[in-house]
Protein backbone atom coordinates (compact mmCIF):
# COMPACT_ATOMS: atom_id res chain seq x y z
CA UNK A 1 0.00 0.00 0.00
CA UNK A 2 1.32 3.20 -1.12
CA UNK A 3 0.22 6.43 0.55
CA UNK A 4 0.98 10.13 -0.61
CA UNK A 5 0.32 13.36 1.42
CA UNK A 6 1.01 16.67 -0.92
CA UNK A 7 1.65 20.04 1.21
CA UNK A 8 1.51 23.11 -0.57
CA UNK A 9 2.94 26.26 1.88
CA UNK A 10 5.27 28.63 1.60
CA UNK A 11 9.03 27.84 3.35
CA UNK A 12 8.30 30.27 5.95
CA UNK A 13 5.14 28.14 6.70
CA UNK A 14 6.74 24.98 6.54
CA UNK A 15 9.60 26.70 9.19
CA UNK A 16 6.74 27.88 11.57
CA UNK A 17 4.64 24.16 11.14
CA UNK A 18 7.37 22.46 12.06
CA UNK A 19 9.10 24.63 14.72
CA UNK A 20 11.90 25.78 13.17
CA UNK A 21 13.52 29.69 14.32
CA UNK A 22 13.62 32.32 11.65
CA UNK A 23 16.79 32.85 10.85
CA UNK A 24 16.64 35.28 7.87
CA UNK A 25 18.03 38.58 9.85
CA UNK A 26 21.36 36.51 10.78
CA UNK A 27 21.48 35.09 7.08
CA UNK A 28 21.10 38.76 5.73
CA UNK A 29 23.97 40.04 8.26
CA UNK A 30 25.98 37.12 7.30
CA UNK A 31 25.82 38.02 3.30
CA UNK A 32 26.06 41.72 3.42
CA UNK A 33 29.40 40.74 5.38
CA UNK A 34 30.87 38.28 3.10
CA UNK A 35 29.66 40.80 0.22
CA UNK A 36 31.49 43.51 1.64
CA UNK A 37 34.69 41.82 2.20
CA UNK A 38 34.35 40.27 -1.58
CA UNK A 39 34.46 43.88 -3.02
CA UNK A 40 38.54 44.41 -2.13
CA UNK A 41 39.28 40.99 -3.48
CA UNK A 42 41.40 40.92 -6.14
CA UNK A 43 43.38 37.59 -6.40
CA UNK A 44 42.30 34.35 -5.72
CA UNK A 45 44.61 33.86 -2.53
CA UNK A 46 42.70 36.63 -0.77
CA UNK A 47 39.17 35.25 -1.70
CA UNK A 48 40.62 31.91 0.44
CA UNK A 49 41.62 34.04 3.20
CA UNK A 50 38.43 35.86 3.13
CA UNK A 51 36.38 32.69 2.52
CA UNK A 52 38.46 30.45 5.16
CA UNK A 53 37.92 34.11 7.69
CA UNK A 54 34.34 34.68 7.66
CA UNK A 55 32.61 30.89 7.07
CA UNK A 56 31.72 29.47 10.19
CA UNK A 57 34.53 27.59 11.69
CA UNK A 58 36.72 28.35 9.07
CA UNK A 59 39.00 25.54 7.69
CA UNK A 60 37.89 23.38 11.06
CA UNK A 61 34.58 23.42 10.10
CA UNK A 62 35.54 22.18 6.40
CA UNK A 63 37.96 19.84 7.30
CA UNK A 64 35.02 18.10 10.59
CA UNK A 65 32.61 17.84 7.36
CA UNK A 66 35.19 16.39 5.07
CA UNK A 67 36.04 13.29 7.58
CA UNK A 68 32.44 12.77 8.43
CA UNK A 69 31.74 12.06 4.91
CA UNK A 70 34.44 10.13 4.56
CA UNK A 71 33.91 8.30 7.80
CA UNK A 72 29.86 7.72 5.98
CA UNK A 73 31.19 6.13 2.77
CA UNK A 74 34.37 4.33 4.50
CA UNK A 75 30.96 2.85 6.58
CA UNK A 76 28.62 2.55 3.87
CA UNK A 77 31.10 0.48 1.31
CA UNK A 78 31.87 -2.00 4.55
CA UNK A 79 28.15 -2.78 5.81
CA UNK A 80 27.89 -5.48 3.38
CA UNK A 81 29.46 -8.41 4.21
CA UNK A 82 30.07 -12.05 2.34
CA UNK A 83 28.93 -14.81 4.28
Amino acid sequence: MKITIEVDCTPEEARSFMGLPDVSAANNVYVENIAKAMQGVSSPDQLQQYASALAPMGQVGLKLFQSFVEGGMKAGSGSKKSD
